[in-house]
């Protein structure tokens, strides 16, 4: 029998958008990444949860189909730092510890992201 897709074990998009709904506040509220949401407006904020969400969910083998840029465009110009991205992957580790994400899972993510890097820092 084959494994389950990463979607799957991650409790589908139920799973996906609790990891959303439970991460984008942490980062929105830290001390250093907030700056990134500062004069945005709610509309914003929503399409950008959502694009995370499909994002996350075609990527993970989910049945969506991401719409939006790829992450190298999407932060171009954020000057995204080393020390924004450890901070981000605390909370991210935070949410999926929240979650009660099973630790196969939360490598599988870990590994996904992580590959992600270098498209997304640039300072």
């Amino acid at each position: 029998m084959a494994q389950k897709s990463l979607y799957d074990r991650l409790g589908g998009y139920e799973g996906v958008a609790a990891f959303a709904n439970d991460l984008l506040p942490r980062l929105q509220g830290d001390s250093q990444l907030g700056r990134f949401w500062q004069n945005r407006g709610s509309d914003g904020i929503a399409r950008e949860k959502q694009l995370l969400i499909d994002f996350l969910c075609a990527n993970a083998g989910g049945p969506l189909y991401y719409t939006g840029r790829d992450m190298k465009t999407s932060h171009i110009g954020m000057k995204i730092s080393q020390s924004d991205w450890s901070i981000f992957l605390d909370h991210a580790g935070a949410t999926m510890k929240a979650l009660a994400v099973p630790q196969q899972e939360c490598d599988d993510v870990g590994a996904f992201v992580t590959s992600l890097k270098d498209d997304i820092i640039e300072a």
